[in-house]
């Protein structure tokens, strides 16, 4: 089965790149899009963030919001914002910051194989989050968010990239984040079918960051083939925009955990049953964890470094090894009485890009009672989860930088 294809992208005309490009739809809310849009017609929040463009009242998921969001993509492609390109093509997509690197291939990605597990996930999904990317791929009859997938690395993947990389790139621009995003265009038939077959006869891709929209993405393939009656698989609602990297180069931040409540404990009471699985030592100024099974916490505007004691965890199965758990089935749950994380309204999530001073304003300011600062969860321990068919909890790993919108889209029309 194959994994990926090359397609023919719908990208922004040259010269027209920094009109267009922005950041993705789920980093920001809808009163920063709207901001960030302003006198700017032709950014792609217009079309990732329709709602910018109707009254303020109007919730993101009304479906007057995907009209908008059709009408906007139409005329940027009416008006030569975007071009279609005539052939299939692959698109080298290299992102850059604070000098660090990492350089992947943009293609469309098999939703059968995602349906079989061979695109794997490491994810739950929630269904709202799910059905709103549903309407929106189905109005605009488009994907333009790409899946985030990793991929083992491999020598002769990245000679053939390289080798990809001599010409100057077709876009280059810098996001609102200072990273620099490069695109080469790569429509050399021989090179293509280098890097199709080697990332083609890979046992699994995986899924970094994406998984509502792969998951809508095979449910938009359904609700198609459903109405198709010459459908025959082909079709280009059959795969999903993605960006594949090497695992080495792709970076995972922390994310933090912020909570409101003690649980009906003292602070003195719940250090002393925390001290049952950690050593607690307290710090006379912000505590970054450095290496697995430690971890900060800020309560009562002091911060504690927490170590596990190994004897008390599990450090051979896959999820429950991972420090997001360990925290979750040491702390938060039994100490803290937040069950579920993924819709327990005491708690929240804050990524590690923010830093540590966000947390303190948080617990400071915005009525939380304690944070803790995690390790970040590494990019091996998501293939681990992903290889044993198991899932992570959520909000265990913080990819960045992001990859932008606008630069690729997939017409599935």
């Amino acid at each position: 089965m194959k994994l990926i294809k090359s397609f023919k992208a719908l990208r922004p005309k040259k010269g027209k790149e920094n009109d267009v490009i922005a950041p993705p739809y789920d980093v920001l809310n809808s009163a920063e899009a709207r901001e960030m849009a302003k006198n700017k017609p032709f950014s792609f929040l217009h079309v990732s963030k329709p709602e910018i463009d109707l009254d303020h009242k109007i919730e993101f998921s009304n479906p007057k919001v995907y009209e908008k969001g059709a009408e906007n993509l139409n005329n940027l492609i009416k008006n030569k914002v975007l071009i279609q390109d005539d052939e299939d093509c692959l698109y080298i997509y290299e992102i850059k910051l604070n000098e660090i690197s990492q350089t992947g291939v943009g293609c469309i990605a098999s939703v059968e194989a995602y349906q079989k597990n061979i695109i794997k996930k490491h994810e739950y999904t929630k269904p709202e989050k799910e059905d709103d990317r549903v309407e929106n791929i189905t109005k605009l009859k488009a994907q333009t968010g790409p899946v985030l997938l990793a991929y083992k690395n491999t020598d002769k993947i990245s000679e053939a990239i390289n080798k990809a990389k001599v010409q100057k790139p077709v876009y280059n621009v810098f996001a609102h984040d200072g990273s620099n995003h490069k695109i080469w265009v790569v429509n050399n038939k021989d090179q293509i079918e280098k890097m199709l077959s080697e990332i083609n006869s890979m046992e699994s891709l995986f899924i970094a960051d994406g998984h509502h929209r792969s998951a809508a993405a095979a449910r938009v393939k359904e609700k198609f083939s459903k109405k198709n009656l010459n459908h025959d698989g082909n079709e280009n609602y059959n795969y999903f925009l993605a960006v594949a990297f090497p695992h080495s180069e792709m970076t995972i931040l922390d994310y933090n955990r912020i909570i409101k409540g003690l649980n009906g404990q003292s602070i003195n009471s719940l250090i002393s049953n925390i001290e049952k699985n950690y050593f607690v030592k307290k710090h006379s100024e912000e505590f970054k964890p450095v290496t697995k099974n430690t971890f900060g916490m800020y309560i009562d505007k002091n911060w504690y470094e927490l170590n596990a004691i190994k004897e008390n965890i599990n450090l051979t199965d896959p999820v429950k090894s991972l420090d997001v758990s360990i925290l979750h089935d040491t702390i938060i749950e039994p100490l803290l009485g937040i069950y579920d994380e993924r819709t327990d309204p005491r708690i929240d999530f804050v990524g590690g890009a923010r830093g540590l001073k966000e947390l303190e304003n948080r617990v400071n300011n915005d009525n939380f009672d304690i944070a803790f600062a995690l390790f970040p969860t590494p990019i091996e321990a998501l293939i681990d989860v992903a290889e044993a068919n198991k899932v992570m909890p959520p909000k265990s790993t913080w990819f960045e930088p992001k990859l932008l919108d606008g630069l690729l889209s997939h017409l599935i029309n």
